[in-house]
C-alpha cells in the first residue's frame, strides 16, 4: 500500500500511533513536526531561561525519576509545548520501532550490515536475542560464566603465576573503547564501600599510550612474579596495543627468565586465537566478544567485565551488569514522557538541530567521576 502526502490528512501528531508505509508521507510529516520545532525555536529566541524557571508547573513537569536517577531538565531552554513537538518527532521517526529492532538483532549498523547489540551483554539468560538467527545470549553468559570462573581462581590464589605467587596486580592494555570505558568504571567505584573492601591488597593499572613513559609508569614498583597482564584486542592486530604488549611480554621473560611464563602472567580479551596462542597465551585464558559490540560500549564485554571482576570480584561486577540491564528495560518499555534515554535523546536533538548549539558540557561533581567525560566523548 502506497499512502501519498494526501494521506496525512488522516493522521495528526499526538493521535493513535501510525507508520506509513509511504516514503512520502513520512516526509510530509516530518516535515510538519520540523516546521513546528523550527517555530518554537524563533520563539524562544528572546526568552530567557529565568524567565522560564518562573512556572513551578513548567519545572515539576520536568523532573523525571528511573532505577534511582533522577533526571532533572528544567535548565534546558524547552517550553512543555516544545517537548510535546518533540515527542511527536519521536512518533514520526518510529522510535519505538527502531528501539525494538535494535533489541531483537535488527542490523542497524548499516555501514558496517552489524546489529548493534552491546544490550545483549548484560541481558538475563532466558532473554531470546537473535543474530541472523541465532539466539546470542547463551554465548554471552558463557564468557561471563568462563570470566567469573577465571577471575575467582585469580582472587583466591587457585591460579598462580610461574613462581608460585599470587598474581594481585592487573595491567590492561588497550585503547579507545578497549581502555576509556574500564577506567572509567575502575574509578567510579574505588570508593565505593564493597569495592573498596574486594579490592584491598590488589591493584589495577592501564596502559595505552606507546610512549615509553607510560609503559614505565604502568609498571613502575610492580614484580613480574606477581603481575597479571590483560591484553586488550578484537583482532589482536591493534599497532598501539601490541607494540605495548610486545613490551610488557619481554619485561615479562627477562623478569623470570623463561618464555613459559607468559601462558602464566598473559591473558586475552581477543577473538583471534591463533594470533593470541602464537604470543604464548593458553587457549583457556583468552575471553571473545562479537563483532556486533560496538568499541565504544565494549566495557560491557569481556573487555571491561574481565579486568574489573580482577579488581574487585564478579559480583560487584554483576551488580553492574544488572543496573545496566534496569536500564535497558526502562529505555524499552517506559512512555516516552518518563523514559530517560529517550528524553536526554529529544533534548540533544533540540539543541543540536534546533538552537544550533555545537557542543555542551558535562560536569561531574562527584570526583569518582574523574574518567566520566573522556569515556562519553567517545561514546556520544
Amino acid at each position: 500500500l502506497f499512502l501519498g502526502p494526501a494521506a496525512c490528512a488522516h493522521w495528526a501528531p499526538g493521535s493513535a500511533p501510525f507508520r506509513p508505509s509511504g516514503l512520502d508521507c513520512l516526509r510530509a510529516m516530518a516535515a510538519a513536526v520540523w516546521e513546528k520545532l523550527r517555530a518554537d525555536a524563533e520563539a524562544l529566541k528572546g526568552t530567557h531561561l529565568r524567565d522560564l524557571l518562573g512556572s513551578e508547573t513548567r519545572n515539576d513537569s520536568m523532573f523525571v525519576e528511573a532505577e534511582d536517577i533522577i533526571l532533572d531538565y528544567c535548565r534546558q531552554k524547552v517550553t512543555p509545548e516544545t517537548m510535546q513537538h518533540l515527542h511527536e518527532l519521536a512518533t514520526v521517526m518510529d522510535v519505538d520501532g527502531k528501539k525494538a529492532g535494535m533489541f531483537s538483532g535488527a542490523k542497524l549498523n548499516e555501514t558496517e550490515n552489524r546489529a548493534v547489540l552491546h544490550v545483549a551483554l548484560r541481558a538475563p539468560k532466558d532473554q531470546v536475542i537473535n543474530v541472523d538467527g541465532k539466539n546470542v545470549v547463551p554465548e554471552v553468559h558463557s564468557v561471563l560464566d568462563a570470566m567469573k570462573t577465571f577471575s575467582d581462581k585469580v582472587r583466591n590464589g587457585q591460579f598462580i603465576g610461574y613462581t608460585g605467587k599470587p598474581l594481585t596486580n592487573v595491567v590492561c592494555i588497550g585503547i579507545g573503547g578497549s581502555y576509556l570505558g574500564v577506567e572509567y568504571v575502575f574509578e567510579a567505584l574505588k570508593t565505593h564501600p564493597d569495592a573498596a573492601k574486594a579490592a584491598q591488597g590488589r591493584s589495577l593499572r592501564f596502559l595505552a599510550n606507546v610512549d615509553p613513559i607510560d609503559v614505565r609508569r604502568a609498571l613502575d614498583g610492580l614484580s613480574a612474579e606477581t603481575t597479571l597482564v590483560v591484553v586488550i584486542s578484537k583482532t589482536f592486530t591493534t599497532a598501539e596495543t601490541m607494540l605495548n604488549a610486545r613490551t610488557v611480554k619481554s619485561w615479562i621473560v627477562k623478569e623470570l627468565g623463561s618464555e613459559a611464563a607468559v601462558s602464566k602472567h598473559v591473558v586475552a580479551c581477543s577473538t583471534a586465537l591463533e594470533k593470541t596462542k602464537a604470543f604464548g597465551i593458553d587457549d583457556a585464558n583468552v575471553f571473545g566478544f562479537w563483532d556486533w559490540v560496538g568499541g565504544r560500549f565494549s566495557v560491557w564485554s569481556a573487555v571491561g567485565v574481565l579486568p574489573l571482576s580482577l579488581q574487585y570480584g564478579f559480583d560487584i561486577v554483576r551488580q553492574f551488569l544488572d543496573g545496566a540491564q534496569a536500564m535497558d528495560k526502562h529505555f524499552l518499555t517506559a512512555p516516552a514522557e518518563q523514559n530517560l534515554p529517550t528524553l536526554l535523546g529529544l533534548l540533544t536533538v533540540w539543541n543540536a538541530t534546533c538552537l544550533g548549539y555545537e557542543g555542551y558540557a558535562v560536569l561531574p561533581y562527584c570526583q569518582a567521576l574523574i574518567r566520566f567525560v573522556a569515556h562519553i566523548q567517545q561514546l556520544d
